[in-house]
């Protein structure tokens, strides 16, 4: 039922799109590039690889038509892995018909949806899946399909979500590194609901700014983008994603006052076995022209909680973030942002990142990122300290 839904809003977007008045070309746009990861370490497991090269393609189609009151984005994805065939990949990140009136906005289609305001710990992002193949950061989402109305009012803007049909989170396979000790089979995804991933979810949203505040209110109800898992002994043991229904409202807030970004994350969450909370949040200082140069430095520090207490469940149950955010304000447009995980918990629990990126003229990117985790007994990827170089060109 899912992937007859997700053809048919496809079917009728391209439809609708190629009926329309194509009176101006297409906006083409989009990036190329190739990407290795190294790791310091031999692997766990026989299967594996110390080094794993990839090539990937976003493209981005953009038209639009009736003085720009409607508009259609296109936004294939897709990753070819050297040695994991779970992660060589394709997505529809976006494919979305946007009609703008007034007062109001509706979008159909297939779309990423941000909500948030940590740098660590995206405690209210509901909407969109992980695509945990492509980083294990939480950044890049897959596409969901959804029709989404927003009002737009000035005591703020509402934002009523159908979502039909449900994503799987993606996991590396036998051959990817990253993983835990026993390989994720999606083939075999259980769901406590009875229509599994045709499954309708809805979401609400209240966001507005008032002054220096950014505030936002949000529930959701359907099923839980985290999944469980089961044990699947019979044969070659492996884990089985079980994803259940939840009810999660969300509040979101931040405060920016002169060089400070105050910011808060909190979650009140009911599923099959829980009705928890959990909190993240803390602030986000810039100094601007440090040594008198044009160089701006940014301290970020932050808190997680989860009533839970279980790593198990979340790895951000009492966990301190401290960063540092370096943007040199050049015509290449370079930063770097560090950042240090501590788990409070479990003293030896930790992990260090790097991020950095630097334009090479006008059409390429240079990006670096380096993870080191602590190696311990129950950190199943302590031995998976990675350094990725990617080289992109944009058009």
């Amino acid at each position: 039922m899912f992937d007859k839904t997700l053809q048919l809003i496809v079917n009728c977007i391209l439809l609708f799109f190629l009926l329309s008045p194509l009176s101006h070309a297409f906006e083409f746009s989009g990036k190329v590039g190739m990407s290795t990861m190294i790791y310091q370490h031999a692997p766990l497991y026989e299967v594996q690889h110390r080094q794993q090269a990839s090539i990937l393609s976003e493209l981005e189609f953009y038209h639009d038509w009736n003085d720009a009151q409607d508009s259609l984005t296109f936004k294939p994805y897709i990753r070819i892995d050297q040695h994991d065939n779970k992660r060589s990949h394709f997505d529809i990140r976006e494919l979305m018909w946007l009609h703008v009136r007034d007062n109001w906005e509706l979008r159909t289609g297939i779309g990423k949806v941000f909500w948030g305001v940590n740098e660590s710990n995206h405690l209210v992002d509901i909407i969109n899946q992980d695509d945990q193949v492509d980083d294990i950061n939480g950044e890049p989402k897959l596409g969901q399909p959804m029709i989404n109305l927003s009002l737009i009012r000035d005591w703020g803007i509402i934002d009523f979500f159908i979502l039909p049909g449900f994503r799987e989170r993606t996991f590396p396979g036998e051959e990817g590194r990253l993983r835990g000790f026993l390989v994720v089979d999606t083939d075999h995804a259980l769901y406590e609901s009875s229509a599994g991933r045709n499954h309708t979810d809805f979401a609400l949203r209240w966001n507005h700014t008032i002054s220096d505040f950014d505030i936002g209110v949000s529930y959701f109800q359907g099923t839980n983008r985290d999944p469980r898992y089961k044990i699947n002994v019979p044969g070659k043991p492996d884990l089985i994603p079980y994803y259940d229904q939840i009810n999660q409202l969300g509040l979101d807030f931040q405060a920016t006052l002169e060089g400070w970004l105050w910011k808060l994350e909190a979650i009140q969450r009911k599923d099959e076995i829980d009705n928890y909370t959990a909190v993240s949040g803390g602030f986000e200082y810039t100094i601007n022209g440090i040594m008198d140069s044009s160089s701006d430095l940014g301290l970020i520090a932050e808190y997680s909680w989860d009533e839970r207490n279980n790593p198990t469940l979340n790895q951000f149950q009492n966990d301190m973030m401290l960063g540092l955010r370096l943007g040199f304000n050049d015509a290449q447009s370079t930063e770097i942002l560090a950042g240090w995980l501590q788990y409070l918990d479990y003293s030896e629990l930790r992990s260090f990142q790097i991020e950095a990126s630097r334009r090479l003229g006008d059409d390429w990117k240079f990006s670096l990122d380096l993870r080191i985790f602590s190696d311990n007994k129950i950190n199943p990827i302590g031995n998976d300290d990675q350094l990725q170089l990617t080289l992109e060109r944009y058009f």
